[in-house]
């Protein structure tokens, strides 16, 4: 005698859901439509759940245990076995009451729902049109120089894409045409079809391949795009750098993408960026890093100096006493930030030049402040 829960690899206490979630596991395991199934398996993992899903069967099978087992091969009560037809099962279904618009979900029946609806599309009770299918997203990548980034800039790009046909518009139609139902659909957009499987025949219904689900057909198709709404073509846009962009940095251009098919939404144009380094500048995040070479009088009786910005040369003060390594904050003079007003600082290390080659009166000059422990 099979012992249904040991079937389903509960004990005897598990609950609904426990019960559920294990016969789920276990018919996606077994099913005889998928690679390494089994379907006399599966047959004692549906015979076992319709059993202890059941408050009142289960009832009696932990009540009478082999006495129920033989009284249902008998007829003695009614359960799956009584549907031996897929479409036998559904038609009963749909008398009693339990299609709805997202296939059959009885009481007893809703979990196959979600096992068979890919295999066998669900048995849907609505009329649904087919989704026209969005254009496909595009990446490309582009290089900008060190201050474009900064400041923003705008570049022209040159792409090939699938874009909208301008001749229809993006219908498919050729101007000037009619447009008339599919007949193969009768215009619903929908065809059904009867396949035989293991657990029976049954009816699917799918996408129109005449009309691929659009219930319309035009008399005559666009010369310029046979008919898709589309074609490769190359296309030039203008996109617009804004400053303060980071090297690696992705711009979205919504609708820029591949035009859909038949006026469908296009795609997404995604630019990922790369910014071309500095001889002079170094960034992190807002800030910009530049080094000075100062001369060591300057370093040790301070003085003024041209210092290069983003922006152009400034004046910086050197007081006296400056070390090499010594950081100077230039307020404003870095990156713009993205959002908000304003702009990081710009960051000067001064770095002691040491003479080399000195002539005579300069050594003079060192000997002399050596001799003052300078």
């Amino acid at each position: 005698m099979a012992d249904y829960y040991k079937t389903l690899g509960i004990n005897k206490n598990a609950s609904a859901d426990e019960i559920r979630r294990a016969f789920r596991e276990l018919a996606h395991k077994y099913h005889p439509d998928k690679a390494g199934g089994n379907a006399e398996k599966f047959k004692e993992v549906n015979e076992a759940y319709q059993t202890l899903s059941d408050a009142e069967k289960r009832k009696m099978y932990d009540q009478y245990g082999e006495t129920f087992q033989q009284a249902r091969s008998q007829g003695g009560f009614s359960g799956f076995d009584n549907f031996r037809d897929w479409a036998t099962w559904a038609e009963a279904m749909k008398q009693n009451g339990h299609q709805t618009n997202q296939g059959f979900q009885g009481a007893e029946f809703g979990d196959l729902g979600d096992i068979f609806g890919d295999l066998f599309g669900g048995f849907s009770g609505g009329r649904t049109r087919a989704r026209k299918k969005t254009g496909r997203d595009m990446e490309i990548e582009i290089s900008v120089d060190f201050k474009e980034a900064v400041f923003g800039t705008e570049k022209e790009l040159r792409l090939e894409k699938n874009a909208t046909c301008q001749k229809c518009g993006g219908t498919g139609a050729e101007p000037g045409s009619k447009i008339i139902n599919c007949s193969r659909c009768r215009g619903t957009g929908q065809v059904a079809q009867d396949q035989t499987t293991f657990f029976g025949t049954f009816r699917t219904v799918g996408e129109c391949p005449e009309c691929r689900g659009e219930g319309k057909l035009t008399s005559k198709k666009c010369v310029q795009c046979k008919g898709e709404g589309r074609y490769q073509q190359y296309q030039n846009i203008k996109v617009k750098i804004p400053a303060g962009v980071n090297d690696g940095g992705v711009i979205r251009l919504a609708g820029y993408g591949e035009a859909g098919a038949k006026s469908a939404t296009a795609g997404d144009l995604y630019i990922h960026l790369h910014i071309r380094p500095d001889k002079y500048f170094k960034r992190e995040g807002y800030n910009l890093y530049s080094q000075e070479q100062i001369s060591i009088s300057q370093a040790v009786l301070g003085g003024k100096i041209n210092v290069r910005t983003i922006d152009g040369e400034v004046v910086l003060k050197i007081p006296a006493g400056t070390y090499s390594g010594q950081e100077f904050k230039l307020s404003g003079k870095g990156v713009p930030f993205l959002k908000g007003h304003g702009r990081g600082d710009q960051i000067v290390e001064v770095e002691i030049k040491v003479p080399k080659n000195l002539n005579k009166k300069q050594k003079d000059l060192f000997e002399k402040l050596q001799d003052e422990n300078l």
